[in-house]
């Protein structure tokens, strides 16, 4: 069986879908794997290294993916124009890569079309056996500790006190809006740089994570506060009313802070608006937000894609693709949640592909199959 691993085509995209650790991995299996030249470099793996696990290193894309049973990518295949990968994979290949299906079905539809089996990784089932698979966990995790890292670097000052001989410099104050796995990395990394801490989100589980992590709790904790969380456990979408005091309540907040960091998502929507125009213009000169949800749509209304802005004397920090930033261990990662899945479907003794088509997990991933869109959020618009 060949797994190819071509080089990533968009956009502001570092990582790499395997690691010279998972290329020995999936070799021991009995996979042949080829690895496009340069996949690795913006992630400071060079091809000796996939050379040295057990790859081969192909001239060319097209080189890599010829007769390819599974193709591995951090991000879904361009479809059409210039840079068109899929008329590179033969039909029936099996491409996994996170596909943010949701906010890309016209490219979905074009997987259909052309015959791929497509499995993406950001809908793995937030379930215990998947958890070695989560990818949005790993790479949320890596996010949220660069946004303090980028918060602090664009703030003119210093993050804990420090109690010196010329006076005292009062600790940073900061302010995480969403309590996920990059909320409490940022929480956690905050707190460890000696910034004072507080957090707010909808889902009531939030309150004790952040309080387990020495930070302050804000909400309004209404009824329907209490019953903000998805079975999957997700925040969901509230009130108008609900927004309105939380929105309140913030404002009065957002003014003392320093620093704010915004992680807001919600599964397949635009990230919701947290921090209004007027609060930026509410908070100190020289403070500084940083937008993690800014390719969303953005939490903050003055965020800007791709950009450092200066609104109101406030530094607003909207960079893309956030894990991509730490690209080495990202794509480390991300590796090692492809392989725990390939592990599902590779039989150990055959050495072949072997997928179970009602495995919950498979059932959760996969978006198309067969020529048609299959996934339940997506299905019949690829026909």
């Amino acid at each position: 069986m060949k797994i190819a691993i071509p080089r990533e085509r968009r956009a502001h995209e570092t990582r790499v879908a395997a690691s010279p650790e998972t290329v020995k991995k999936l070799s021991a299996l009995g996979c042949e794997i080829v690895v496009e030249k340069g996949a690795g470099t913006d992630a400071a793996i060079l091809d000796d290294d996939y050379k040295a696990a057990g790859a081969a290193v192909a001239k060319d894309a097209k080189t890599a993916l010829a007769g390819a049973d599974v193709v591995l990518k951090v991000q879904r295949p361009i479809a059409g124009g210039a840079d068109d990968e899929l008329g590179l994979y033969k039909k029936g290949t099996i491409v996994i890569s996170i596909m943010d299906p949701m906010r890309a079905q016209d490219d979905v539809a074009a997987m259909a079309k052309a015959g791929l089996t497509a499995f993406a990784m950001d809908l793995v089932p937030r379930i215990t056996r998947a958890q070695s698979m989560d990818v949005l966990s790993s790479q949320a995790n890596l996010a949220g500790y660069k946004a303090v890292l980028d918060a602090a670097g664009e703030y003119g000052r210093a993050m804990p006190m420090m109690m010196t001989a010329a006076g005292t410099i009062a600790p940073a104050r900061v302010l995480v809006m969403g309590v996920g796995v990059a909320g409490l990395q940022a929480i956690a990394t905050a707190r460890r740089l000696g910034a004072i801490v507080s957090a707010t989100d909808v889902r009531p589980a939030a309150k004790e994570q952040v309080e387990s992590l020495s930070g302050t709790f804000i909400a309004v904790e209404d009824e329907e506060f209490k019953q903000a969380e998805t079975a999957g456990g997700y925040a969901k979408e509230m009130s108008d009313a609900y927004k309105a005091k939380q929105a309140a309540l913030i404002a009065e907040t957002i003014k003392k802070q320093d620093m704010v960091i915004t992680t807001a998502l919600i599964p397949g929507r635009p990230a919701p608006m947290l921090v209004s125009a007027d609060m930026v213009k509410s908070m100190k000169p020289g403070s500084v937000i940083v937008d993690l949800a800014v390719e969303a749509g953005g939490n903050c209304v003055l965020s800007q894609p791709g950009k450092v802005v200066v609104k109101h004397g406030v530094r607003i920090v909207g960079h893309l693709n956030v894990p991509g930033r730490l690209a080495t261990d990202a794509s480390a990662l991300y590796a090692r949640n492809l392989f725990n899945l390939l592990q599902l479907i590779i039989d150990s003794e055959s050495k072949a592909l072997n997928i179970d088509w009602d495995d919950e997990i498979i059932k959760g991933i996969c978006v198309t199959r067969d020529g048609a869109v299959v996934h339940p959020a997506l299905a019949g618009k690829g026909d």
